[in-house]
C-alpha cells in the first residue's frame, strides 16, 4: 500500500512542479537571458533533485525515486518555459 502512494505522490509533484515551473519561466524569467541556454534546465533539474535527495531521509513515503522524478519535472517545465518564449507562445502578463 506504501508503494502505490509513494507513486501517487511522486506523480502529483511531477505534473504540478511541471506546471509550476513552466509558467514561472514564460511569466517572470521572460527577459532573463540564461533560461534561454540549453544548460538551465539542466542546473535547475539537478537542484531540484539535489533538495529532494536532502529531505528524503526527512519525509515518510518519499524515496530516491521521487526526488528523481521531482528533478526531471523541473527540468522538463524550464525546457517547456523556455521554448515557449522562443516561439512566442507566452500570454502577455499585466501588473506585478
Amino acid at each position: 500500500m506504501s508503494v502505490i502512494i509513494s507513486f501517487a505522490i511522486a506523480i502529483i509533484l511531477a505534473i504540478v512542479l511541471h506546471g509550476t515551473t513552466r509558467r514561472f519561466v514564460r511569466n517572470r524569467l521572460r527577459y532573463v537571458d540564461l533560461v534561454q541556454q540549453s544548460s538551465a534546465s539542466w542546473v535547475a533539474g539537478g537542484a531540484a533533485f539535489l533538495l529532494g535527495a536532502v529531505l528524503v531521509p526527512f519525509l515518510p513515503l518519499v524515496g530516491l525515486g521521487t526526488a528523481l522524478t521531482v528533478g526531471l519535472a523541473v527540468g522538463s517545465g524550464v525546457a517547456a518555459g523556455a521554448r515557449d518564449i522562443r516561439r512566442g507562445t507566452s500570454p502577455v502578463v499585466y501588473g506585478p
